[in-house]
């Protein structure tokens, strides 16, 4: 799929700003608000989740249908004889889009792009656009939700208390609503609906073998200019390959993006494209056949007020900081990032791992989404989850998205799932199957394993490429006690060398409140904080098959409320509002003295 931009045959126009919202009470389909101008409603600004943005419990807690409302013109000239689509960047968690009143498009899952071609119902005057959301979760959707509250629900409801809500089976809050711009643009009539990218790289010379998917008939043309604008390789045919012999390439914190450009008619699109090989070798992790170490976070989409909405700002601040710290890389945890992020990264040389929205899918953490009620085995063909073909689209809709950047060099599953559960292997093996069959650049893949899971026992030993984990040892295992946590962490780390696999963690923290402090470090002060990754890290040091570090997490962020979360959850190196805690100091230091390659070479 492509990015929308504008070229000199596309129109691209973005329809954020202040859209006209109301809260469905159960009435709202039935009364047809989709067909006429909302009343009662309020002002509501898109991208952005809602849920902060009004002093309302019902606001907060929601739950069920919203709707979106704003009207759409476009100047006659520019737009007759194209072709119109209507762009979401991601709506959480299910669509239903109305043109002039019309349904014309549905979409499930919250963190993907989708389009709906309008040319045929565009109207001269103004036009309608109503987008009804739907946030509810369940055991068919991803993210995961279910009965009983997953960090709360300690005790089952009474009669009086059965009023419908979510229940995340997850920890980091349910934001929701239209989170991530929504645009229109225009194509000719015949047009270049997607590009494909792969390259082959020998030395110096890199050979980008492509695929053009068009739509109409004339010919294709396709050229590569460099940075400063020169063309150093061209080519012609919806297939083909672009030579360049003495080629740039792509390279964490290094990064050398050209521009490849696709001519088809009168339909022209240009793809920023970074050159670079990505592939397992034995216990290395190899980029442009280098062994790379990983130093960076886990971390969320999530600011105040906008939640989850799309935030261009603190993007580019999160990075700032990533990169005073000497940080080169981040998973998209729990959910695919927005594609600005993903653009952003590709400029910036971050390195990420590609998470999809697969985070609940294990019905025994914390209890689970059954902690007040029954026990269900995750993968119970009847009770359980029934998200497998809804995974397989995430992770086709993930894969058509991602494709092309050069930062994404792994593909992550899922996090932390039921992964040594009856079932796990035959629910997991035909996804992975699936990741590397349609990924063109033939990625690694992965899933993040959970600390419960036995080593012996985890499919991930068996389907991952590399093995990441998520581990607390010090934190929610011997929590306090580092000396007895150091040594269970030597003790797993023992079993997971017998698998021959890079091996790394993606995640490892201790809740801090900013400012706590004492004279010997005790849980929850920031020396406690410091000290923790210090013990972890002594470990990491001595393992010659270990390949990286990401902090869980890069910035407090909110959760559902809980006893366990104070306002949020406090295992940031960096407050919400992105202020340092001692930890992020000692990061500074350690992480620029580790090379982005060769580390215990």
């Amino acid at each position: 799929m492509l990015y929308p931009i504008m070229t000199k045959s596309r129109l691209l126009i973005d329809l954020s700003g202040i859209w006209k919202f109301k809260l469905d009470t159960g009435n709202a389909f039935e009364e047809k608000w989709q067909e006429r101008p909302l009343e009662g409603g309020i002002l509501m600004p898109v991208p952005a989740s809602y849920n902060d943005l009004q002093e309302s419990i019902d606001f907060k807690e929601h739950f069920g249908w919203v709707f979106y409302q704003r009207n759409v013109a476009l100047p006659k000239q520019q737009i007759e004889g194209q072709r119109i689509v209507l762009r979401f960047g991601a709506v959480t968690h299910y669509a239903k889009v109305y043109w002039n009143g019309k349904l014309v498009g549905e979409h499930k899952g919250g963190f993907l792009p989708f389009e709906i071609e309008i040319t045929e119902m565009f109207l001269e005057q103004e036009n309608l656009l109503t987008v009804a959301v739907d946030n509810r979760i369940d055991y068919t959707t991803l993210p995961v939700g279910g009965k009983g509250d997953m960090l709360g629900g300690m005790f089952p409801m009474g009669e009086e208390e059965k009023e419908e809500r979510n229940h995340p089976n997850f920890d980091f809050f349910n934001y929701c609503g239209i989170t991530r711009p929504v645009k229109i643009y225009t194509t000719p009539k015949e047009y270049i609906a997607d590009i494909t990218v792969v390259p082959n790289v020998q030395g110096r010379k890199a050979e980008l073998s492509y695929e053009i998917e068009t739509f109409g008939k004339a010919s294709i043309k396709v050229e590569a200019y460099d940075r400063e604008g020169k063309a150093v390789a061209d080519s012609e045919g919806e297939k083909g390959v672009l030579v360049i012999p003495d080629a740039e390439l792509w390279e964490p914190l290094k990064p050398y993006l050209y521009q490849i450009k696709v001519t088809f008619g009168e339909d022209e699109y240009t793809l920023p494209y970074g050159i670079r090989t990505v592939r397992v070798e034995g216990t290395k992790f190899l980029i442009n056949e280098k062994p790379f170490y990983f130093k960076g976070y886990g971390k969320h989409e999530d600011t105040f007020p906008a939640g989850r909405g799309l935030n261009l700002p603190m993007n580019v601040k999160d990075i700032s900081l990533m990169k005073w710290q000497g940080a080169n890389s981040f998973r998209t945890s729990h959910y695919p990032y927005s594609e600005e992020m993903m653009r952003l990264c590709d400029e910036e040389g971050i390195v990420v791992i590609d998470e999809t929205t697969a985070v609940g899918v294990n019905l025994t953490f914390g209890g689970g989404a059954n902690f007040a009620g029954e026990k269900i085995k995750t993968f119970d063909k009847e009770q359980g989850v029934q998200t497998r073909e809804h995974h397989a689209d995430v992770i086709k809709d993930l894969i058509e998205r991602d494709k092309n950047y050069a930062c994404v060099v792994m593909w992550s599953i899922a996090n932390e799932p039921d992964s040594a559960a009856e079932g796990a292997y035959e629910y997991f093996a035909p996804l992975y199957e699936l990741a590397r069959k349609l990924d063109p650049q033939k990625r690694p893949c992965t899933l993040v394993s959970v600390q419960m899971a036995k080593p012996e026992e985890d499919v991930s030993a068996k389907l991952s490429d590399v093995i990441c984990l998520n581990r607390y040892y010090g934190w929610y295992v011997y929590g306090g006690d580092l000396e007895a946590a150091e040594a269970a962490l030597r003790k797993e780390m023992e079993i997971w060398q017998k698998c021959n696999k890079p091996v790394m963690f993606t995640e490892y923290g201790a809740d801090t409140i900013s400012g706590f402090h004492d004279t010997i470090p005790m849980m929850y002060t920031e020396e406690y904080q410091t000290g923790y990754y210090i013990m972890n890290h002594k470990v990491f040091d001595d393992l010659d098959f270990f390949v990286g570090e990401q902090v869980w997490n890069f910035a407090d962020f909110a959760t559902s409320q809980s006893l366990l979360r104070v306002q949020g959850n406090k295992k940031g190196i960096f407050t919400r509002e992105r202020k340092p805690k001692m930890a992020a100091h000692y990061f500074r230091e350690r992480w620029n003295g580790i090379p982005n390659f060769g580390y215990k070479m």
